[in-house]
């Protein structure tokens, strides 16, 4: 997944530091990422949901806001409303680009300032909250007893998140008198709601009364088991698959004509965690399916493992062509299903080494239907003529060249 590095002015005139993370193949849409409460642009779930949404043509931009991450200016200077005003400098820097946000993305605090933003970007045609709070002013139970000194003395430092953090009275003042509703009941734009049950920060109540004043489409998905930071990498796959397959109901996503000599498009494999084997497999916007091995072999058992796809091609290469000789013939077949196992046998008989191994492909083909013996012996016949299997059994050629990048200074 590319990444640019990139800065645009905040509401203060300070740089704010964002990070555009760019499809690998072709770009089909924009999302504008706003962080929780304290937290960064580059916290875990942030960055597996905009690697998700770029593997399937989504470009996504996340930033600090003032005051946090890498972002210059002081956050005890900051309220909701500048955070709001950040979101909506984002989207015109994007808009600068050429690359308007389609999609808005917030999370925590940050999913209720896109519900307070998302008037102001006209370009946006749906917005995704993640534990956002209904009422903003929810954040300040948080503070504790800091909260009283915040309200005397202007400013005091809170602990959050493990990390201190200076509050200032404003923030708390503007927080409060927030009011969600009545611009969430105006949205015009389609909503997914998606909120842990068991959330401790923000209650799942919040997600109710979020989606009881949105108006259609809206959507609410709950995240069992995930806490608030969605710092399980299973919660942060499920959240990025379910937003990334929700979006393009509602995103104009048109894949450009595929490239010569590729009539089925291009099928791209990048790394989804640096740390194991998990695949992210995209085939244009419309597929992705993850790989991955067995956890005796490394893997995290997210997917299927390479064997495992090369089978699954065999098998429905072969349902396929049963099926499709079946229905020329006009016979009654009613449902076909093929199991497919993968091993390695020696192959004296294909290779003098007496070490050397063949791949071998054992298929169990099940038809259904009223089928006489001579039926059912020719769509036996016929599954061995399936392209896939024939590519199997006959050599392929496989041309690969090394792609050109720029070197790290």
């Amino acid at each position: 997944m590319p990444t640019e590095r990139l800065t645009f002015t905040g509401h203060a005139g300070h740089d704010l530091v964002a990070r555009l993370d760019l499809p690998a193949g072709p770009h089909l849409a924009t999302a504008l990422f706003a962080h929780c409460f304290t937290c960064s642009k580059d916290i875990p779930a942030a960055r597996r949901i905009a690697a998700r949404l770029a593997g399937a043509g989504i470009a996504v931009l996340r930033f600090d806001f003032t005051g946090l991450g890498h972002s210059g200016g002081e956050f005890e200077n900051t309220s909701f409303s500048t955070n709001v005003e950040d979101l909506a400098r984002a989207a015109e820097a994007l808009s600068a680009r050429g690359m308007a946000p389609g999609l808005l993305i917030g999370h925590s605090l940050g999913g209720a300032a896109v519900l307070a933003a998302a008037g102001q970007i006209k370009s946006a045609r749906a917005v995704v909250t993640i534990g956002a709070p209904f009422d903003p002013g929810h954040v300040t139970h948080n503070f504790g007893a800091a909260l009283e000194r915040i309200e005397a003395d202007g400013v005091a430092e809170v602990r959050l998140g493990g990390r201190n953090i200076r509050i200032g009275r404003g923030f708390v003042e503007d927080v409060r008198a927030e009011a969600l509703g009545p611009k969430i009941n105006a949205l015009h734009k389609a909503l997914l709601v998606l909120h842990a049950p068991r959330d401790e920060t923000v209650g799942i109540e919040n997600a109710g009364e979020i989606f009881k004043a949105a108006r259609h489409p809206k959507s609410f998905v709950t995240l069992d088991g995930a806490n608030h930071l969605i710092t399980n990498p299973d919660d942060a796959e499920y959240a990025a698959g379910v937003i990334a397959a929700w979006a393009k109901r509602y995103l104009a996503m048109t894949p450009p004509a595929p490239p010569p000599g590729a009539p089925e498009g291009v099928v791209r494999v990048s790394e989804a965690d640096g740390e194991g084997f998990l695949q992210d497999i995209n085939a244009g916007p419309a597929h992705h399916v993850l790989a991955d091995e067995p956890v005796a072999y490394g893997g995290t058992d997210r997917g299927m493992s390479p064997y495992g796809f090369l089978a699954a091609g065999l098998g429905a290469c072969t349902s396929m062509t049963i099926r499709m000789y079946a229905r020329r013939k006009g016979w009654d077949l009613d449902h076909v299903s093929v199991d497919v196992c993968h091993d390695k046998v020696h192959a004296q008989d294909a290779d003098s080494r007496a070490e050397a191994k063949a791949d071998k492909f054992t298929r169990v083909i099940r038809l259904e239907g009223d089928l006489s013996d001579a039926q059912r012996e020719k769509l036996l016949e016929i599954a061995d003529k399936c392209p896939v299997h024939r590519t199997l059994e006959r050599s392929s050629r496989v041309v690969t060249r090394l792609e050109d990048s720029p070197r790290r200074g």
